[in-house]
């Protein structure tokens, strides 16, 4: 009989490495499942359904989860709501003979995170899989130590209830070995997106791709967020305009649609025609106006990955410890920094570096990439294996 599969997550609300992660899944089922139906529970099914031809399901039944509750109204909905999911995601899992959560940070909070948001969701997914016989599987997640209880609580049940779990790098492993899951089974990959084709477009390298975040600092720095973000913007539009100073063109990116607040405000303060931006929908898009450029400087994750994928000397500003171990695993360690205190100078200095090693790096990028695409064909056939042997598909 044919597979159901589901699809799980924050999908189609805006962020492009969520939305890569699940292209990629996508281009595995379709490669080795083809008969697979499949399906989303997600954070924007209207944009799932329209970009990726699958039927999806509303992840939640407040239409505002994502936002505080600003009145006593929005309270009582919002905790209506977490009843009312329970029964929507059973209903949507009973449906399904597996279900995937692709890739993304699922199991980590580097980010400002109401654990009564996406982490009650993905444990609700887990306990629902449990009881419904339904097979959940992490794939290739990301996850770091987690300091608010409420949330380690329920992301770890989430983990634990999990039929299949593999990891984008060990210090996700590690990550939940610490808060008590049993990890000697899992493995660990290189992250889905390793996997998405590298579009063909020359490349102009006197222009360089700078991604920016609009970053305000981590689950623990809610009090301190607007001194974060305004000193993280003002070290990133001081850099762009050093290179504007050298002639050099300078081709914004975001990797989240909330990021576009940040390029517009550096455009705005460096006012030269020199700056411009990459208006990006899709991971696919970003990596097409990414290919472009000769050398990258970013912060978000999956522009730092998509700049390594495309073979470009990187320089990763980065807002967690995932940055530093992407960077490293794939011979760049020594050029980072932290976005929640940028040291222009040194960034200047480790730029002038990054050009200056260039050529070296791209066979470095090269020989990397070859490993990730061999590994992630690995994890893949493990998934199938694992997931979907035909006796057992109801």
């Amino acid at each position: 009989m044919t597979a159901r599969v589901g699809v799980f997550g924050l999908l189609g609300s805006g962020n492009l490495g969520n939305d890569g992660s699940l292209e990629a899944v996508l281009g595995y089922l379709r490669a080795e499942h083809p008969d697979a139906t499949v399906s989303a529970f997600c954070g924007g099914p209207a944009v799932v359904s329209a970009r990726y031809g699958i039927e999806a399901t509303r992840l939640n039944w407040y239409v505002d989860e994502y936002r505080t509750a600003s009145s006593p109204r929005a309270v009582v909905l919002k905790a209506l709501g977490k009843l009312i999911d329970i029964g929507r995601t059973a209903a949507w899992v009973r449906r399904q003979d597996v279900v995937l959560v692709p890739g993304m940070g699922v199991l980590e909070a580097t980010l400002p995170l109401r654990p009564w948001g996406f982490p009650y969701a993905l444990c609700l997914l887990s306990v629902a899989g449990r009881v419904l016989g339904t097979k959940v599987a992490l794939v290739g997640v990301g996850a770091d130590r987690i300091t608010v209880p409420a949330t380690r609580f329920l992301l770890r049940q989430a983990a634990r209830l999990a039929a299949y779990r593999s990891y984008r790098d060990e210090l996700s492993r590690t990550a939940m070995a610490e808060m008590g899951v049993a990890v000697p089974g899992d493995a660990v990959y290189p992250d889905l997106a390793f996997s998405l084709p590298v579009p063909a477009v020359p490349e102009d390298p006197r222009t360089v791709g700078v991604g920016v975040m609009a970053y305000s600092g981590s689950d623990d720095d809610r009090a301190e967020g607007d001194r974060i973000y305004r000193s993280y913007v003002d070290a990133m539009t001081r850099f762009v305009r050093h290179l504007v100073e050298l002639g050099r063109p300078v081709r914004l990116f975001i990797g989240d649609r909330i990021d576009t607040e940040v390029t517009d405000e550096i455009r705005a303060a460096v006012a030269s025609p020199l700056v411009t931006a990459a208006p990006s929908a899709t991971l696919e898009e970003l990596m097409t106006e990414m290919a472009a450029v000769g050398t990258v400087v970013a912060t978000r994750y999956h522009n730092v990955l998509c700049a390594l994928k495309l073979g470009k000397p990187t320089l990763a500003i980065g807002y967690a410890r995932k940055n530093d171990v992407l960077m490293a695993g794939m011979g760049l360690g020594g050029f980072c920094q932290q976005a929640r205190a940028v040291d222009v100078a040194r960034l200047i200095t480790q730029f002038e570096e990054l050009e200056r090693r260039g050529p070296q790096l791209r066979e470095t990028l090269a020989e990397r990439n070859e490993e990730n695409e061999q590994r992630l064909k690995h994890q893949f056939a493990a998934l199938s294996a694992s997931l979907f042997p035909a006796s057992e598909v109801r």
